[in-house]
């Protein structure tokens, strides 16, 4: 691991710019995940995997990829964005949709624009997704840049989805109520036993996932509502970004990002316990750089500070200013190390 540093900004992001390409890919099972391809046919090529998971790729991702030098993917991964059959549908099928089948689309659509290797970017669940496909397929990355470090560890989601109520007591008592559970302060308290928080946690995930998919609307409705409060109550501190990122969204993209995430979370994501630090050393010789705010609420330091530990070519800069939303400055470090990796 590269020493850790303080950020120090590299100016604004690049000018707007729309899609050159566009398409919906067919990866299987019903689905068809739509791309797009802006910047510099024969440039640099880059993917941008964006979080949630389920929020969707954005046009703002494509300023932080200079367009005279990158020839940048953006993708929505299964059941969200303009990805079809939408999780705002309650018919769509979510049996198809796991981290494995994501790492599939990935390598499909590489393959479908015929590209050897690109550079891979994003951050929150969008930083679990690129490792998992990096360590999956190192021969196919040349170098990766994350924003919001995460690894959906089980303990991460138990943070994120209990432990942070001791931050939060009251929203997280709405929170398991909206779930339909009963708030047992001697069970649910974070100041008890490990293993009582984590069956905590697990059964409020496993009872959204329930909620989530039941054929009532107004059921649905409310816990999307439920969940994004709670979502929106971790970030609530942060100085820098909209006060409810999640509540601002359309109702249909909020109907999708809960149903995918709790479909995931209450899954562990399909992903062994610390497989992605475990395995971190099959990303060596792939240079990456870590960014990360101090005061990310929502997904700590410390497992950006492992992940940086366990990589061998990982720089990790923390961002003073900054948390799970972001700030200037982390922006500035994210574009100033794409521009590096341009080459």
């Amino acid at each position: 691991m590269s020493p850790v540093r303080t950020a120090s900004g590299a100016g604004p992001l690049h000018p707007p710019i729309d899609p050159y390409e566009q398409g919906m890919l067919d990866v299987g099972d019903g689905n068809l995940v739509h791309w797009e391809v802006c910047g510099k046919p024969r440039g640099k090529p880059a993917l941008v995997v964006h979080g949630g998971p389920g929020s969707g790729c954005t046009p703002y991702a494509r300023r932080f990829f200079d367009p005279e030098r990158y020839r940048t993917v953006l993708f929505d991964q299964r059941n969200c964005g303009r990805s079809t059959p939408h999780a705002a549908d309650p018919a769509a099928d979510m049996r198809h949709n796991t981290t494995a089948h994501l790492i599939a689309d990935m390598e499909r659509l590489r393959e479908h624009l015929g590209i050897e290797r690109w550079l891979l970017y994003g951050g929150s669940w969008g930083s679990t997704l690129i490792l998992a496909y990096a360590e999956a397929h190192p021969e196919r990355v040349s170098e990766i840049v994350i924003s919001s470090v995460t690894t959906t560890r089980r303990s991460e989601i138990e943070w994120l989805y209990g432990g942070a109520g001791a931050v939060f007591p009251a929203e997280w008592h709405r929170f398991r109520n909206g779930a339909g559970l009963p708030v047992d302060d001697s069970r649910t308290g974070w100041s008890g036993p490990a293993a009582d928080r984590s069956a905590v946690v697990r059964e409020t995930l496993r009872a959204y996932a329930r909620l989530v998919e039941s054929p009532d609307q107004a059921v649905r409705e409310r816990a999307t509502a439920d969940w994004v409060t709670w979502e929106d109550a971790v970030l609530s501190q942060e100085p820098n970004g909209s006060p409810t990122p999640y509540a601002k969204r359309p109702p249909t993209a909020q109907q999708a990002l809960v149903r995918i995430c709790a479909h995931y979370f209450s899954h562990g994501a399909w992903l062994d316990e610390g497989a992605l630090l475990r395995d971190a050393g099959r990303l060596a010789g792939i240079p990456g750089v870590l960014v990360h705010g101090r005061y990310d609420l929502g997904g700590p330091l410390g497992t950006a500070w492992e992940l940086a530990r366990a990589w061998p070519d990982a720089r990790l800069i923390v961002v003073q200013d900054a948390g799970h939303k972001g700030s200037d400055t982390q922006r500035d470090e994210v574009r100033a190390a794409l521009d590096a990796f341009a080459g």
